[in-house]
């Protein structure tokens, strides 16, 4: 949505639609910043990559705020666009260079269904960009060329023909991916692993702002699954992270998903650069503590692809990092090679609580002990060493982060006893055969 809102106010103060010249002063702003832009570049590591096969509700997924937003979209014949941009290249590239999650808005539009970045739930001429149908046949090419991958739309809804959404979508030939609202936790729980979604091809997540959709046209209701901060300006002051007004608090347990917004109302591509820095991490870490120590699902940004350092790839690692094993990068989760396993004695053991004997605990810690010897010397625990990035800024370092960090089994962190396992080992004769069938058996390993 284009609020046209006084810088500070909420994003439901609208001005009056003749202060469309201040959208023209911005958008002069924006050109300006094109100039000379100076951010670095960097890449995304897909934390499918590293650890597979986790609930989609413990990654973390880049998200295009306004992805059809693009400031070198032509503009209707004949029409000079008055509206702010948010991204610099196509949806195509978006989805290539690592982004997950996409954010439409969408509106009844000489008489089809179109992306517009306007305001006041009307659709202009001068505030229109495409037919919606034309972004999302590249998502479905996109999903289409890379089977193993899952894209969320999120849509700012302001289509009011009836079952528009559900045609428009049929004929971009993506209900073939639909992930069902029935499948859908209700309350909490765990969504279903990425693998399973991939398997069953439910690898398009969509959801709306219009709550009587999902009842008529099977379209999630957006904060009936997840919980959401403020977006724009109220989104990114230091020290504070307060909820949308239509989510639920954003430690509220009865959601499984978190979008955090971390953009302004007014988006200037030269600011980008110091935004995606050093106050991305801070803030990002402000969100978790505001969400009960839970990290975001989603992070929404504006020009993903600028930073004076890693930028939202560096935080968006970062994040992956702290939820899947602890680490301070994704990169740096140690996992069994042969298993494809977190090496966390102790999770595992609570995960298997159904084991009754002393001979099953043993097996379970001879996981953890074979995967630390096929990781050839690496150290035991979650996380292995690897270099530093040098695509941070020293003072971007996401220190702010605190409390327990959410992991698979629920445990709240990690804990190393490399000698208590050599000790188990050593003071019991386990022949290695057994131990290794009884390890093929709980992981559904063929021998």
């Amino acid at each position: 949505m284009l609020a046209l809102t006084v810088i500070a106010s909420s994003w439901t103060h609208v001005l009056r639609p003749q202060t469309v010249g201040l959208v023209s002063i911005v958008a002069t702003a924006q050109l300006m910043g094109r100039i000379s832009p100076s951010a670095s570049e960097a890449k995304q590591t897909y934390p499918t990559s590293v650890i597979n096969g986790l609930p989609f509700n413990k990654y973390t997924w880049l998200v295009t705020h306004n992805s059809f937003s693009i400031v070198d979209a032509p503009p209707l014949p004949g029409v000079q666009r008055l509206t702010f941009y948010n991204q610099e290249d196509s949806v195509t590239n978006q989805l290539r260079n690592g982004a997950r999650g996409l954010m439409l808005d969408m509106y009844d539009f000489e008489n089809d269904i179109w992306l517009c970045h306007s305001f006041r739930g009307q659709c202009y001429n001068f505030t229109a960009f495409e037919p919606a149908i034309n972004t999302l046949k590249e998502v479905e090419a996109f999903l289409t060329e890379n089977p193993s991958e899952i894209v969320t739309i999120i849509i700012e809804d302001y289509v009011h023909t009836p079952k528009g959404l559900t045609k428009l979508f049929t004929d971009a030939d993506l209900a073939k991916y639909w992930f069902p609202v029935s499948k859908m936790p209700k309350k909490g729980e765990d969504w279903p692993t990425v693998t399973d979604m991939v398997q069953e091809n439910h690898r398009l997540l969509v959801f709306t702002s219009v709550a009587s959709k999902e009842a008529d046209e099977g379209i999630a209701y957006q904060w009936r699954y997840m919980v959401e901060n403020e977006p724009g300006d109220g989104g990114v002051v230091e020290g504070s992270c307060p909820n949308r007004k239509e989510s639920k608090p954003l430690n509220s347990k009865s959601a499984s998903l978190f979008l955090q917004n971390y953009f302004p109302t007014f988006p200037v591509e030269a600011e980008t650069c110091k935004d995606h820095s050093a106050p991305l991490a801070e803030m990002v870490g402000t969100c978790y503590k505001a969400a009960g120590n839970s990290m975001p699902n989603f992070l929404a940004v504006n020009f993903y692809m600028r930073s004076d350092g890693g930028g939202v790839f560096d935080a968006v690692d970062r994040m992956n990092g702290q939820t899947m094993c602890g680490c301070s990068t994704v990169t740096a989760c140690q996992v069994c090679p042969h298993y494809n396993l977190k090496v966390h004695c102790f999770d595992y053991i609570f995960q298997f609580s159904c084991l009754v004997t002393f001979f099953e605990f043993i097996t379970l810690c001879y996981v953890v002990f074979l995967c630390g010897i096929l990781q050839a010397g690496a150290p035991f625990g979650s996380c292995k060493n690897v270099a530093v990035s040098n695509r941070t800024p020293a003072t971007n370092t996401m220190g702010s982060f605190s409390g327990s960090v959410q992991q698979l089994s629920g445990s709240s962190s990690t804990v190393h006893f490399p000698n208590l396992f050599v000790f188990l080992l050593v003071s019991f004769s386990i022949d290695r055969a057994l131990v290794m069938s009884k390890i093929n058996i709980y992981l559904g390993v063929d021998s």
